[in-house]
């Protein structure tokens, strides 16, 4: 009889019965969506296995959306909630602003590096252990962080601290491959994309809530305490979902060679870039628009964050339009390429606007043109991650690992390009805007070729 719920998940955590050749009886899987708008898994179970029901299905999907949305969140809480302390850290250790700016750095470059560790571990050992040894380090990291007496020890723990956080960056990516295809895995995607988009809003605000009880160190333990509720979540809800006989064996040889593999294969490296210079576009617009809004425009801090907040729910709306009207009505690759139209025309506009072709403009129409943009973003990420993981479904874990860290590295190298003529004019962020958004399109189009893909989802890459 028909389950029309537990997840893949469960059935790894709960053996189902074999037959004699060992094969598991009761195969065929097929995501579907649940009432409550959260994918769950459905499979045809053997008979005499009981169905779960459509409650406990729902449930489990659920919760783990919940789960993975709060390891996804958990890098840019430590990343935002440190911002308005970064003052008071260079006052406390006595050291020049430079050298605090650079615990910022030491923790994005940390999140950058460790996925690309932490992915192919996955694909050998599974996902929960590397999962788990990553958030008992970072609880470590952090509570280290909160007592560090020096500059130099708090930027070598910061990190430490993302290097670890970085397991569940890209675990969390290959926990949704495992569980999810197709139009369900991009469903999914724009799902996880409502929690951990509100992340990088509230976290600023969570951190100057938490300076007026105590001092910076106290970010961080605060920080701590999320990391240890998150471990002990993981550690009891969230199951393997990468079986034995779907791991690779080989070491760190056999995990370079399934990088460059997936490094050859066009389109996924299409997808990949394509994403990673959309996100690259966001983080141009993340490091200037403080100084955009208030420093050229001389908008209030409460109006910079009024803004930035209504772009966050711009991205994270569109983001729920595409997982629950527009995925399985219309192609992943038509989504995608209208979002990065639609990108590519507000940079445009942005670049009219601030160099002066319209004479001399207001804040609203390029706060218009930021929310336009910034909301596309909501069809490009999510459509770009599932095409590419489509590709991968042998290599998850380093296909994940790829994707991140592509997407930190050209976003790192974007961010310090908007304020290279200073900060009286926001028309470097427009053109760092223009050129990766552009190039999205050109690399969406020369290397994925989406005319070629009658089916509307990628097929996988054979082992």
């Amino acid at each position: 009889m028909p389950d029309s719920g537990a997840s893949r998940a469960q059935q790894v955590h709960d053996p189902i019965p074999t037959n004699s050749e060992g094969a598991a009886l009761g195969a065929q899987a097929t995501a579907t969506p649940t009432a409550a708008g959260v994918p769950a898994i459905s499979t045809t179970m053997a008979p005499g296995i009981p169905a779960a029901s459509t409650t406990t299905a729902r449930r489990a999907g659920i919760l783990v959306t919940l789960v993975l949305g709060g390891l996804t969140a958990l890098p840019p809480l430590s990343m935002d909630m440190y911002l308005p302390a970064l003052p008071e850290v260079t006052g406390a250790l006595h050291a020049p602003a430079a050298t605090v700016q650079l615990t910022l750095t030491a923790c994005l470059t940390g999140m950058a590096l460790g996925q690309l560790v932490v992915g192919p571990m996955s694909d050998r050992w599974g996902r929960r252990t590397p999962l788990l040894l990553g958030m008992i380090v970072y609880v470590f990291a952090t509570a280290i962080c909160a007592i560090a007496p020096t500059a130099e020890l708090l930027i070598g723990f910061r990190l430490l601290q993302g290097l670890a956080g970085a397991a569940g960056i890209v675990i969390s990516r290959a926990v949704v491959r495992d569980l999810y295809d197709g139009d369900e895995m991009a469903r999914f995607f724009s799902t996880l994309m409502l929690i951990s988009g509100v992340a990088p809003v509230v976290a600023p605000v969570i951190g100057g809530q938490v300076l007026q009880f105590t001092d910076w160190r106290g970010i961080f333990v605060v920080l701590t305490l999320v990391g240890v509720l998150l471990t002990l979540v993981v550690w009891k809800w969230l199951h393997e979902t990468l079986p034995p006989e779907r791991r690779h064996t080989g070491g760190v040889g056999d995990a370079l060679r399934t990088m460059r593999g997936l490094l050859a294969d066009r389109v996924f490296t299409g997808y990949m870039i394509a994403g990673s210079l959309a996100f690259a576009a966001l983080f141009a617009y993340v490091s200037a628009s403080p100084f955009v809004v208030q420093e050229i425009y001389g908008a209030s801090p409460q109006t910079f964050s009024l803004l930035f907040g209504i772009n966050s729910i711009g991205l994270i709306t569109v983001g729920q339009i595409n997982g629950k009207l527009l995925v399985g009505r219309v192609s992943l690759d038509k989504a995608l390429g209208f979002g990065l139209a639609v990108i590519s025309v507000a940079a445009a506009a942005l670049l009219l606007m601030t160099s002066g072709v319209f004479g001399e403009v207001g804040l609203l129409p390029v706060a218009a043109g930021l929310f336009v943009l910034m909301s596309a973003m909501g069809l490009a990420m999510p459509n770009t991650n599932t095409q590419a993981l489509m590709r991968t479904k042998h290599a998850a874990g380093s296909a994940s690992a790829l994707l991140g860290t592509s997407q930190f590295l050209i976003g790192a190298i974007a961010s310090p390009l908007v304020g290279i003529a200073g900060e009286q004019t926001a028309v470097p962020m427009a053109v760092v805007q223009v050129v990766c958004a552009l190039s999205a399109v050109v690399c969406f189009l020369l290397l994925c070729r989406p005319w070629q893909n009658k089916g509307g989802t990628r097929q996988p890459l054979p082992k």
